[in-house]
């Protein structure tokens, strides 16, 4: 039987959260304003390309995964962002988990001090709403992606019950962040229809089983047609002729993509697109 990944990775994800909660209690985060952080509307941006109909590309900032291994070995997720930045990005995802993707929060604040009004970087005028990319189980990590300057949170719908989805959700827009609530099935696109004001992303990525099929939008994107928010195509986006089909056959206009911007940084067409 094949090991079901993502309860490996939310497991080990309660311990974290347990000890983070000893050195960092939530009390402490809430008088922590982050009101010198330079806050962009996640949804806004991406619902503006829509109504121009122009094409958005979340573009993701990572050093590994479970299914690929080390993507980038000189890791900067500076340098990562500019390029990101430059090339057109409409948002920015930030892999934040740490064992199975090495990734850490301060990566976030990092990248924020670039258009932060408060740090000297600010010259450099980078402007550009990040999601925080993790595995979220406890309003607790709400409160903390916020702390570290998210614009926007993740909730993956294989990983958490209905209950604690919509606890989630509702902290994270009475903190005026925008939500993708991520789905890989059509059970979990049913569920997340409830979620009026989230973004609805269809990961092609099975996060139990890590194998990826682009057919996972066609199947799936019928079921969320109706939704009010936008929709996003996630993983396993190669080209930028594969990303052009799947909009044709589908009218999805917000592509998140990831190792294959990484593989290729300075050469990639997939932002002539855009």
């Amino acid at each position: 039987m094949t090991e079901n990944i993502l309860n490996k990775i939310i497991k080990k994800k309660e311990i974290k959260i347990s000890e983070l909660k000893k050195k960092k209690p939530l009390e402490s985060i809430k008088l922590h304003s982050p009101d010198s952080m330079n806050f962009v509307n996640f949804k806004e941006r991406i619902e503006d390309n829509i109504k121009k109909n122009k094409l958005s590309i979340i573009a993701e900032i990572k050093k590994a995964s479970p299914s690929a291994g080390i993507l980038v070995e000189n890791y900067k997720p500076l340098d990562i962002a500019k390029i990101y930045y430059k090339n057109g990005a409409t948002c920015l995802s930030v892999l934040t988990e740490e064992d199975f993707f090495l990734g850490n929060l301060s990566h976030i604040y990092k990248i924020k001090s670039l258009s932060n009004p408060m740090e000297p970087q600010s010259s450099k005028n980078m402007s550009i709403p990040i999601l925080c990319k993790d595995f979220f189980i406890d309003i607790y990590q709400v409160h903390l992606a916020k702390y570290y300057g998210a614009d926007a949170i993740l909730i993956i719908l294989a990983g958490v019950n209905d209950s604690l989805a919509n606890e989630l959700y509702e902290e994270a827009l009475e903190l005026d962040m925008s939500v993708i609530v991520e789905v890989h099935t059509v059970d979990e696109a049913k569920r997340a229809l409830k979620f009026k004001n989230a973004l609805i992303g269809i990961n092609n990525r099975n996060l139990k089983t890590l194998k990826t099929d682009i057919n996972t939008t066609y199947d799936i994107n019928d079921i969320l047609i109706n939704h009010s928010g936008p929709l996003i195509s996630e993983s396993g986006i190669k080209n930028k002729e594969e990303l052009l089909e799947i909009k044709n056959k589908t009218g999805i206009k917000t592509f998140l993509i990831g190792e294959s911007l990484l593989k290729n940084l300075n050469k990639n067409s997939i932002f002539s697109v855009l």
